[in-house]
């Protein structure tokens, strides 16, 4: 029986790593290279206490049994995530800002040499209110003038019609060689031959919609004549599904937050940012040097980056909301898109870059390119081990961890809270555990397949385009998705109802320490685990999509009188208003809104607060109001995470399930 005295001072360094994480963190600088680093330094020293504990006391003896070999290769998939969590915290110890560098070279090309900015618009299947938003963006930029050209991969007449109408290129090529970086090479390779070729190049995508200052920004930065490309942050406008189908929208971030916000402006400090494709901007002359955009990988963004560094052009990171896009509105289209993220990183290792192999890479990029690996590698693989694990011990008798609780506590816990303590400090809490592991968990096994065929199999590997818009008004469950979480949350819970009912099923406490006490923690948090993962794949509909925050003072017409109200929901066609009595549905009404002017409505439906409006604007009025949408100077999305919420929100959507 274990005494007081063992768990109060097996608990001791925790609570000292808990105290300095509440009482010290909040007063330092996050900004600090020396405050990140000692910080980081501390979780990382604690990582690697658990690992030397976890290889020297946890597993038994090296053999070919299959005890051994089980236990040997969990605790050596540990170690991996540890490898790869120090690389990443080395990373991370510094972070650096362009803002001030941005606004001081706003105007750096000499007097009457404004450059000429080419704006890109890569699509194949997109429909046209996904399309329309990007297009309508792109005509706002203010700025250096820019060319527009949508290149349309899926050669469709209504899109021609449609560019001609919103007055930009409409361009296509012959054939569909080489995907998105294909079809930029072959509009390039045109534009060079023009008049008026371009110096520089923005790269949309056709569901990421600039924000008026987008290319004012980024051109600033390449009055460093060794800058070839400069890339900006992803983020979205509609929340990715996780966070839709948890409901959790309001209160957790984006799974591409913590990339963009922190891991992105951490390598820029090191000079290996990377290129993520879209909401970037390039120079003409860099990519002419190393023969345009590169094909050898689906990810040709990445590799972009690598072969600009290799002829001495530099990638650099502006940390600025420039940007908004269309995340992935169904989980599917969501694990198809980092399947695809995966894959083409391991061919860029596989066939054109690898860290350890001879090529002109700089020591640095080295570094972050074993880093990317590793993540891909040893994150999804240990997820979906951990899932398997206690399974082995329930209905097998084998246990991959041969410890005591009060061992357990003194040195898996202080590492694990430094960890998370070190990352919520450094962004400011969008590190959640339990969300962070579904997102991951979701999408474990198509990432791992994805890793295994990019570095294993020669290729060429076929991949799907992320889909975006379609109907989504009805609840879809992701049955391909599901099931296997369903079969893995029965057996889970199987293993605990042997214990409960057949205790004496178990004749092997000597292969897990305190018995089953560990595996029965681990269990249960692997059910949780499992039933988020499990609801995460049921799709809930998107009404009135895609939403977006916005609230702002307007007028409606009530029997001919201008009333003052707030608009609290607003898109092409809808738009909800909050102060005004006295509209009925089916009811005719105008609403009036600054920089749009009078935009005829219809009433749909009466709410405690107001009405809901049918809008009918003008031609001009739904460019004025995707405008208005989606191209100020704001950051879209959650920027922070919020606990309370998250955990009001997940009990509100477990209850209505």
């Amino acid at each position: 029986m274990l005494t007081f005295g063992e768990y109060s001072s097996s608990l001791a360094l925790s609570a000292i790593i808990l105290g300095l994480g509440l009482w010290v963190l909040p007063v330092l600088d996050r900004t600090s290279t020396t405050a990140r680093t000692i910080v980081l330094s501390v979780s990382t020293i604690l990582a690697w206490r658990y690992a030397i504990w976890r290889l020297t006391e946890t597993i038994p003896p090296f053999g070919l049994g299959i005890e051994a070999l089980t236990a040997w290769g969990f605790a050596l998939l540990e170690i991996a995530t540890i490898v790869s969590s120090t690389i990443a915290a080395f990373i991370l110890t510094r972070t650096r800002s362009r803002l001030e560098e941005a606004t001081k070279y706003e105007h750096w090309w000499p007097y009457g040499a404004v450059p000429r900015v080419d704006v890109y618009i890569a699509t194949y299947n997109e429909e046209l209110e996904v399309l329309e938003r990007t297009i309508i963006g792109a005509k706002s930029l203010a700025g250096p003038p820019a060319r527009i050209f949508v290149l349309d991969d899926g050669r469709r007449p209504w899109l021609a019609a449609a560019c001609e109408q919103l007055g930009v290129s409409y361009r296509t090529r012959p054939d569909n060689h080489h995907a998105k970086a294909g079809n930029i090479n072959y509009t390039l390779s045109q534009r060079l031959k023009d008049p008026d070729p371009p110096a520089f190049i923005a790269v949309l995508d056709a569901d990421f919609v600039p924000h008026r200052n987008f290319v004012k920004r980024t051109i600033a930065l390449f009055h460093d004549r060794t800058v070839g490309l400069v890339q900006t942050p992803q983020h979205f406008f509609n929340p990715d599904p996780i966070q839709h189908n948890l409901g959790v929208s309001s209160g957790y971030p984006d799974e591409q937050r913590f990339f963009f916000d922190h891991v992105e402006a951490s390598r820029d400090a090191w000079g290996i940012a990377i290129c993520c494709g879209t909401s970037s901007m390039v120079r003409v002359e860099a990519v002419a040097q190393i023969g345009g955009f590169p094909t050898e990988s689906v990810t040709e963004d990445f590799l972009l980056t690598l072969r600009l560094d290799e002829r001495g052009w530099k990638t650099v990171y502006l940390n600025e909301p420039l940007t908004e896009g269309l995340a992935p509105e169904g989980l599917q289209e969501y694990i198809v898109q980092r399947g695809r993220w995966c894959l083409g990183l391991m061919q860029i290792v596989r066939n054109v870059y690898s860290p350890l192999g001879w090529n002109g890479l700089h020591l640095m990029h080295r570094v972050g390119l074993a880093d990317s690996v590793l993540y891909w590698w040893s994150t999804f693989t240990f997820r979906l081990a951990s899932l398997i694990c206690p399974l082995l011990f329930w209905y097998l008798g084998i246990a991959v961890v041969n410890a005591n609780i009060p061992d357990v506590i003194s040195y898996y816990l202080p590492y694990y809270l430094a960890v998370i303590l070190g990352l919520n400090w450094i962004s400011r809490g969008l590190i959640i555990p339990l969300l962070n592991d579904v997102s991951q968990v979701v999408a474990a096994w198509p990432i791992v397949r994805a890793a295994a065929m990019g570095m294993f199999t020669k290729g060429p590997h076929k991949f799907r385009v992320t889909a975006k818009g379609g109907d989504r008004t009805r609840v879809v469950v992701q049955w391909p998705l599901l099931w296997p979480f369903a079969l893995l949350f029965l057996l889970t819970a199987g293993g605990l109802v042997i214990a409960f009912v057949d205790p004496g099923h178990f004749s092997y406490d000597h292969v897990a320490g305190d018995g089953i006490i560990i595996i029965m923690f681990w269990t249960l948090y692997n059910l949780l685990l499992l039933g988020v993962a499990i609801m995460a794949c049921i799709e809930r509909p998107r009404v009135d999509r895609p939403l977006r925050e916005f609230v702002e003072a307007a007028t409606v017409d009530i029997r001919g009188e201008q009333v003052p109200v707030w608009i609290s929901e607003f898109g092409v066609d809808h738009a909800r208003i909050v102060g005004a009595s006295g509209l009925k549905p089916e009811s005719r009404t105008a609403v009036t809104l600054k920089n749009i002017g009078r935009i005829e409505a219809s009433v749909t439906e009466e709410t405690l607060d107001g009405c809901r409006l049918r809008l009918v604007p003008s031609a001009y009025q739904r460019e004025a109001i995707l405008a208005k949408l989606h191209t100020t100077e704001q950051m879209p999305g959650v920027g922070h995470g919020d606990l309370r919420l998250i955990i009001k929100q997940l009990a509100r959507a477990f209850s209505a399930r």
